[in-house]
């Protein structure tokens, strides 16, 4: 098994979250994905960035999802998100796309940022 597929098992999105993809890429070009990734950054060390885009995906790319909610993660993103969960959030605070990662140690009050 490839090191993209042993994250893929590893990597959930959740039935939330895939709705709130579907209904915001319904309104995007078609082709329009959802990028995830991890960046050096934020108030704890590394943040989640979340781009809308028109790329397919690179062999080194996790490809999760469905058709018509489509999530991409780099070979290096993934390095960071393995056993995560990628979760939508409707509460009275707000809505949010919130990742649930495992291998956080420390994370921000906003849970944009985190450290490892």
């Amino acid at each position: 098994m490839s090191d993209v597929a042993t994250a893929a098992a590893k990597v959930v999105v959740t039935d939330s979250a895939l709705a709130r993809i579907e209904a915001i890429l319904a309104k995007q070009a078609p082709g329009t994905v959802l990028r995830v990734a991890v960046s050096g950054g934020g108030c704890s060390g590394f943040q989640y960035e979340y781009n809308l885009v028109q790329e397919k995906p690179t062999d080194d790319d996790l490809v999760l999802g469905t058709d018509n909610a489509r999530v991409l993660i780099d070979s290096m993103s993934l390095e960071f998100m393995q056993g995560a969960e990628i979760d939508f959030v409707n509460d009275l605070i707000g809505q949010s796309f919130q990742i649930n990662n495992p291998n956080a140690v420390a994370s921000c009050g906003c849970g944009t940022s985190f450290s490892v």
